[in-house]
């Protein structure tokens, strides 16, 4: 089993989608990874809003750096876990990021689950 690095991995996944090198993003995730976002039915028009397979993930990121061309991640905090870790960043158009990583034995993010900030509605 693979010591887990959590501050470590957030450097280097956040440095490798600022770079929007596709190849680096990607060598972080396991071969049968779950993604679920709100982001997948807005890139994909797909509505369960789930990316499963590192085939389809590479596809999905790919629109996704197509779509953003200037995408760039701030970090803003990291929290650790038991073989997981949430990771919250500023992500497209400033709005505030969390997401869960789970990782598998190899050190490999295995699941993701991505939630985005709410702007609360103004009242009537």
């Amino acid at each position: 089993m693979v010591t887990l690095d959590f501050a470590s991995h957030a450097q280097a996944w956040l440095t490798a989608w600022n770079a929007h090198d596709l190849e680096r993003i990607l060598a972080h995730y396991s071969e049968n990874l779950e993604l679920i976002s709100p982001f997948v039915a807005k890139l994909t028009g797909q509505s369960e809003g789930v990316v499963r397979g590192k085939a389809a993930l590479r596809d999905y990121f790919a629109r996704g750096l197509q779509a953003f061309p200037t995408l760039r991640f701030d970090f803003i905090r990291l929290y650790s876990g038991v073989r997981s870790c949430v990771l919250e960043y500023h992500s497209v158009n400033d709005q505030r990021t969390a997401e869960v990583m789970e990782f598998d034995e190899q050190g490999k993010v295995r699941r993701v689950l991505a939630y985005y900030s709410v702007r609360p509605q103004s009242q009537p």
